[in-house]
């Protein structure tokens, strides 16, 4: 359960599970599956996987990655909207939601 700052910081967090982001640096599209309001993993994968050193203190995402088999963690900073409402192939998205409307998937599953 998050409680405090840490649902303060999620409220302000620019993405939503759903949402449909695009990776500035390297450029692939993508679905948030879960947003933490700050780095969960641990500090040896931030030092060799987060080569932009992206802020540990702001919100990350856990994003289904669009034409792979995989998911990845992602700093806000890194990601800006997709507006182009197409839809993510992956196959793991029937896991996590059940539908694309208006540009946005729809899930059934609660809210961490």
């Amino acid at each position: 359960m998050i409680k405090g700052a840490k649902l303060a910081q999620v409220a302000k967090a620019k993405y939503s599970i759903g949402e449909l982001i695009h990776h500035r640096l390297f450029g692939y599209r993508g679905v948030i599956l879960d947003v933490d309001a700050d780095f969960q993993l641990s500090p040896e994968w931030y030092e060799m996987v987060a080569r932009s050193r992206p802020a540990k203190d702001k919100p990350w995402y856990h994003v289904l990655v669009d034409q792979a088999s995989h998911s990845t963690y992602v700093a806000e900073q890194n990601l800006e909207a997709d507006l182009s409402g197409e839809k993510i192939n992956n196959p793991m998205m029937n896991d996590y939601f059940t539908e694309l409307r208006g540009g946005h998937y729809i899930t059934d599953r609660k809210a961490n």
